[in-house]
């Protein structure tokens, strides 16, 4: 079977990330940051000593502003149910997945907040421009999705930034596609928010994700309960990270990230440079088949590409590689629904490859073949 859908969940798990899953069920088993015992304290260290690398790798603030969440839809709930400001404006781009947009259109139901959408340009791309003449002075919060899990763009974070920066308006990234793939600096960058996928370019397990925050950011939590600190106290505490992390927390999937965060810094070029190598090569040779439209622009890099053959529902396209030619692939809305309502593609959806260091050239000629032939049959 060739798996070409790891921007659903990498295919591919280090072996230090299976050995960290083995290492929790027997040494670190206990409940970290529940009890005073050496055991616990042990579990809490090594949940720690993960924060700590996540702090480093995303250069945040400090250790205490990333919180582990079960996923990155999670993280981004958190994210945008825990500062929204009744009565003002949130600027989302139609990009976004329904992690972002169905928490936004749900307090717009409530009568909350407003919302506005912004489109990208004819490359994929959101123009801070476009961004700025939307900006009211009841916006508090841009979201932006890095990488699309549809079309594969990568928006200029640096600039949208900082046009928020001057704006003084909060910036939340979406970073389930690109945190592995691309360098993302919290601090550089000016993120107000940085949330992210363990099971994906960070080669973790699924079942965790997290959320970065500046210091400057106030976070009102989402969930209640038992926090393993101001136990004495019915009300919920508001310091990170304990305040966002009620019940407890999945030690196996936290330490099986620390792990999977080590092998790709460490393997970062090498992942990045298969990826790119192969989405050139996919993307120039499906921009030759007769019958295929591709919504992936052609200088794109980041493994991600959407494609459809004339006259077929992609979830049709998709079936047949599946089961003739024994290749993964995702079709569908891809949860993204209004990037397909610009593509004109909701109806239909789109065929997604997603490649990961799990892939070889080989492999992408015999995926390019089998769409060569699918098309032909039109």
């Amino acid at each position: 079977m060739i798996y070409f859908d790891n921007a659903a969940t990498a295919k591919y798990k280090p072996l230090s990330v299976m050995l960290s899953l083995i290492l929790s069920t027997f040494k670190y088993y206990a409940n970290p940051g529940r009890s005073g015992h050496t055991a616990s304290i042990k579990t809490a260290l090594k949940v720690q000593s993960v924060r700590e690398s996540l702090k480093d790798y995303f250069n945040a603030d400090t250790n205490q502003n990333i919180i582990f969440c079960y996923n990155c839809t999670d993280a981004l709930n958190l994210a945008i149910l825990g500062t929204a400001v009744t009565g003002g404006n949130v600027i989302a781009d139609s990009t976004n997945h329904n992690s972002v947009l169905r928490p936004l259109y749900d307090l717009q139901k409530q009568g909350k907040i407003d919302i506005t959408i912004i489109n990208p340009n004819s490359q994929g791309k959101i123009e801070p421009e476009e961004i700025a003449k939307h900006i009211t002075d009841k916006t508090y919060l841009v979201c932006i999705n890095h990488t699309s899990n549809v079309t594969g763009v990568t928006q200029d974070i640096q600039k949208i930034s900082d046009l928020c920066k001057s704006k003084h308006i909060m910036l939340l990234v979406d970073s389930a596609q690109s945190a592995g793939h691309l360098n993302i600096d919290m601090q550089k960058q000016n993120i107000s928010m940085l949330a992210f996928a363990g099971h994906k370019g960070l080669h973790g397990i699924q079942g965790i994700g997290g959320l970065v925050i500046s210091p400057t950011i106030a976070l009102k939590p989402i969930r209640f309960g038992g926090t393993g600190t101001m136990s004495e106290s019915v009300y919920q505490p508001i310091t990170p990270p304990e305040a966002f992390e009620s019940g407890t927390i999945g030690t196996p999937a936290i330490l099986a990230l620390g792990a999977g965060l080590k092998w790709t810094k460490s393997h970062f070029n090498k992942i990045n440079n298969k990826i790119h190598k192969l989405s050139a090569y996919i993307l120039n040779e499906l921009y030759l088949i007769k019958n295929v439209t591709v919504y992936t622009p052609k200088n794109s890099r980041s493994g991600v590409i959407s494609f459809n053959i004339k006259d077929k529902y992609s979830s049709d396209v998709s079936d047949i590689l599946n089961y003739k030619y024994k290749i993964c692939t995702r079709p569908g809305i891809h949860c993204a629904p209004l990037i397909h309502t610009h593509l004109k593609t909701l109806e239909t959806g789109t065929v997604r490859i997603s490649i990961d260091i799990n892939n070889t050239l080989r492999q992408a000629k015999k995926l390019v073949s089998a769409i060569k032939e699918i098309s032909s049959q039109n």
